[in-house]
């Protein structure tokens, strides 16, 4: 499954409804404990969107680079971030960002750094990072739920949207695991790779659901008439199930030391 980068900047135009989502607290703790990052220690954020993940290191006190590409998601971040003198948020791809080298304790990219060619991303993320340094990257994985009401959403992506699959049966962790694994071993800049999974129930209303919707990128490509009846159909299922729905999640984190050069 090849990766369509011209849609990176599509997130842009849904950018006030990316900041719903949050990242389990126990991924966090697991980024700082692994990497031993210093109270003190400096971050570097790759594609922070609105600072979803942002918020929860900028908690614990850490300096913590932003990058963003999109304007008006950066914005956001800088908003949502406002309490935290220690964070800095530059609109800007990370490709084109001065790198500093050898700056930063930890780098983190939350469902971000495939946006980006792995062969530039890697060692640029590699040559950024302090003797010693982390990289810590993360995403999130489509869920089926299997259950009544996903099923009758899966028919409904058969009926109205028949080139187009339910994003939550696009891929598998081990797919996701091994495609990460490769980028990380070809780039030949870090160490062995570990990876951890995390699973939590996300209970979601009908409006929720569908900002979810909204903010995956696969749904881009659809004709908008067409995605707008989907949207109102998906709704009704949701309705049914009286407006709400617990929505299974996970998530995997990719953790790697870097070489010593």
């Amino acid at each position: 499954m090849g990766i369509d980068r011209s849609k990176r900047i599509t997130f842009e135009e849904k950018a006030d409804q990316y900041t719903q989502d949050r990242y389990p607290e126990a991924l966090i703790e697991a980024i700082v404990n692994r990497s031993g990052i210093p109270p003190e220690g400096r971050i570097l954020e790759v594609g922070c969107g609105p600072g979803n993940a942002t918020i929860s290191f900028a908690q614990r006190g850490y300096h913590l680079l932003g990058i963003e590409l999109g304007a008006r998601l950066a914005v956001l971040a800088a908003e949502n971030c406002r309490a935290f003198p220690k964070v800095q948020i530059v609109n800007l791809a990370f490709e084109a960002w001065a790198e500093e080298t050898a700056a930063f304790d930890l780098i983190i990219a939350a469902d971000a750094l495939h946006w980006i060619p792995p062969e530039i991303s890697y060692p640029k993320a590699a040559r950024i990072l302090k003797k010693g340094g982390w990289a810590a990257f993360f995403w999130t994985i489509p869920v089926d739920p299997q259950t009544g009401w996903s099923q009758e959403i899966d028919a409904l992506y058969e009926q109205t949207t028949p080139a187009f699959i339910n994003p939550n049966r696009l891929f598998t962790a081990e797919w996701h695991k091994e495609i990460i694994r490769d980028n990380f071993e070809a780039s030949q800049c870090f160490g062995p790779v570990s990876s951890q999974q995390f699973e939590w129930i996300s209970p979601q209303t009908t409006e929720q659901f569908l900002n979810g919707l909204r903010t995956t990128s696969i749904h881009h490509g659809i004709d908008e008439a067409v995605r707008e009846e989907l949207y109102a159909k998906i709704g009704n299922v949701i309705e049914k199930q009286g407006g709400m729905v617990e929505k299974p999640e996970t998530a995997v984190l990719y953790m790697a030391q870097v070489k010593e050069l």
